[in-house]
């Protein structure tokens, strides 16, 4: 089973795509690091709740909705 970290960053993934944003875009868009997006993609950080406000709101989505499925 892959860890809570992995499918958030699955599901930022997931979203980041179907608003054809690159993680470059995204990082842009959030004011997040590019390298720091990346990380969080891969499930390599546990993202703070107020960067988890920043990456839903560039995607355009509540903090609820990007969790969904997580």
């Amino acid at each position: 089973m892959d860890s809570v970290l992995v499918r958030f960053g699955n599901r930022v993934r997931e979203l980041r795509k179907k608003k054809g944003l690159s993680q470059e875009g995204l990082a842009l868009e959030s004011g997040l690091d590019r390298s720091y997006v990346g990380g969080v993609e891969r499930g390599e950080r546990n993202i703070s709740q107020e960067n988890i406000e920043k990456l839903a709101k560039a995607l355009g989505v509540t903090a609820a909705a990007l969790m969904r499925g997580v």
